[in-house]
Order: C-alpha cells, then structure tokens, then sequence
C-alpha cells in the first residue's frame, strides 16, 4: 500500500489549502472502503498530532483546535482523502501526514509541508 500526498505549501495566514493522499495498492478484489483515512501533522520540535479523521463508517473526528477551520471528505472510490484548510494560522505550519488504518495494518504517507506565514 502507498499513500501519496499532495497540496502542501507557502500561504499567507488567513488563507487556505486543500491537502489529498490518494491510497494505492491494495489486495486484488480489495478496496480502501474498510480504511479509516486520517490527517495527521507534526510541527518543529512537536509531537505528531491527529487533525482529522474520516473513519470507514463515513464518521469524522476532529482536533478540537481545527474543526471550525478544516474539513476532511473522501472521494467516491473511498482510495482518496482531502484536508480543506480555511483561515490559516502561523500555527498551523507544520508537515502534514495522511494515515491509514485497518486494525493491524497503519500505513502513512510522506508528508506535505504547509508553511503559514503572517
């Protein structure tokens, strides 16, 4: 399985982003519709931390700090996940990884670098 992420960048604070993973490489005859997708994003010298979360019920989670801010969905083929990212803050710089997860099986992508500057 590989999850290849996308989106990251330099925005001014107050603007916006829109981070994907698309997930890739599953079993034949399998899909990533049992997956739970998450974001997750670790700034310098911070622990990772989970932003989002898009579980395979069609649930989703959000860190407390972000959930009036980002918004995570999946496309129809379940295989791929997005972070929209509104009114953004110096704070929020940090690389952004996509994880995702099926009991045993966690997978993580490379990370994407979101630099807010203000």
């Amino acid at each position: 399985v590989q999850l290849q992420a996308s989106g990251g960048g330099l925005v001014q604070a107050g603007g916006f982003l829109r981070l994907s993973c698309v997930a890739s490489g599953a079993a034949p005859g399998q899909s990533f519709n049992s997956y739970d997708m998450s974001w997750y994003r670790q700034a310098p010298g911070k622990q990772r931390e989970l932003v989002a979360s898009f579980s395979s019920l069609g649930t989703t989670n959000y860190a407390e700090s972000m959930k009036d801010r980002f918004t995570i969905s999946r496309n129809k083929a379940w295989n791929t996940v997005y972070l929209q990212m509104n009114n953004l803050k110096p704070e929020d710089t940090a690389v952004y990884y996509c994880n995702i997860k099926r009991g045993q099986r966690d997978y993580w992508g490379q990370g994407t670098l979101v630099t807010v500057s203000s």
